[in-house]
């Protein structure tokens, strides 16, 4: 039974890789430390995606990506505006984008109210790399439980 659910989820791992390679799916990253930010751009980009980097929420606001943007990861302990403000700023301007938030310092109450207000995933640094590729594709297809997409 296991080496079936393996082989499972080894299709469907890879139908998702075909799908975003196939339609350039773009991951915006907003994470103000350089060398996590460029960390997390690579692991994307391996897993099929098209990878933005910004160093700050208000890059990621001016730029021409933002409406591009088909998954938000942000990291919530920012100068200027946190992760948490970003989303809500996305969402009250009518950007119903889905966001994952990630972050060294985790607390519930953070977490409880971020995915209370529609955060995908709120995951503590260092990020699990499967974990990370199972929000993603709970992000980018509505209604996937995250525990499903193993």
């Amino acid at each position: 039974m296991q080496a079936r659910k393996s082989s499972a989820s080894r299709v469907e791992r890879e139908r998702c890789l075909e799908a975003a390679m196939s339609n350039r799916t773009l991951i915006s990253i907003v994470d103000d430390d350089e060398p996590y930010r460029d960390s997390m751009r690579k692991l994307i980009m391996l897993l099929g995606y098209t990878v933005e980097a910004f160093a700050s929420a208000a890059d990621f606001l001016r730029s021409r990506h933002l409406p591009d943007t088909a998954c938000l990861v942000a990291d919530v302990h920012m100068p200027g505006m946190t992760g948490v403000e970003l989303h809500r700023h996305l969402v009250d301007a009518g950007y119903a984008i889905p966001t994952i938030l990630v972050t060294a310092y985790p607390d519930e109450i953070v977490r409880d109210r971020a995915l209370k207000d529609g955060v995908v995933c709120y995951l503590g640094k260092p990020v699990d790399d499967d974990y990370l590729e199972r929000c993603l594709r709970s992000a980018l297809q509505p209604g996937t439980p995250i525990e499903d997409n193993s």
